[in-house]
């Protein structure tokens, strides 16, 4: 099985990669949609967020109140790690049951969509990794309209994670996100192209 790490800041375009993927017949594990699985209303993560940040963040329906929960983490980098060592393993052994179970289905690759792949260790698990990448002034502008935030929110979530240009470093592959939609996805097509072709080659 070939994994290829998709990877980005917030608002850097990451989502939007990860649909033109789908298109093109990518398979996708989201991360982000085990994260949310995984802190579902009685699960064992669930449980133990609403122990450590108390019953404030819970919705009159029993979900969590992630817009509540968010502003917490993104202000305070001692509880976005407790956070963290709650979900992240849980989050890992999701995403490789959900390897192995695409593996017996005889697909040969597979994208990891995960917003922390550098920041997690979970790059150890993917054969390349791609970054979606825009500049900083560009990303608090793209942040700032979609979410309805002020210039300090957004720069309090930019700032909670890894640094874009940092990611850089552990970059298979580029994918520069400030043009438009259209020049995205043919940098996309071509690099899925690439890695069809390499897999097909080594099988």
């Amino acid at each position: 099985m070939y994994v290829v790490g998709l990877t980005g800041g917030i608002a850097s375009g990451k989502s939007a990669v990860s649909g033109i993927l789908r298109k093109l017949g990518a398979c996708i594990v989201d991360a982000d949609q085990l994260a949310r699985e995984i802190v579902e209303p009685g699960q064992p993560a669930w449980k133990e967020i609403v122990d450590y940040f108390g019953k404030d963040i819970v919705l009159p329906n029993g979900h969590l109140n992630r817009k509540r929960l968010g502003n917490i983490v993104f202000n305070s980098p001692s509880d976005r790690n407790v956070l963290n060592k709650i979900t992240h393993e849980k989050i890992l052994n999701k995403m490789r049951e959900a390897i192995r179970d695409i593996e017996k289905t005889g697909r040969k690759i597979v994208v990891l969509d995960v917003p922390l792949l550098i920041e997690a260790g979970f790059d150890n698990l993917v054969n390349e990794v791609w970054v979606v990448y825009v500049d900083e002034p560009l990303q608090l502008k793209r942040l700032q309209k979609r979410d309805q935030l002020t210039l300090e929110e957004a720069k309090a979530r930019i700032q909670s994670q890894m640094p874009l240009c940092d990611k850089l470093r552990y970059t298979t592959i580029i994918i520069n996100n400030e043009g438009d939609l259209a020049a995205t996805a043919c940098q996309v097509e071509l690099e899925w192209k690439r890695v069809c072709e390499l897999v097909k080659t080594e099988g």
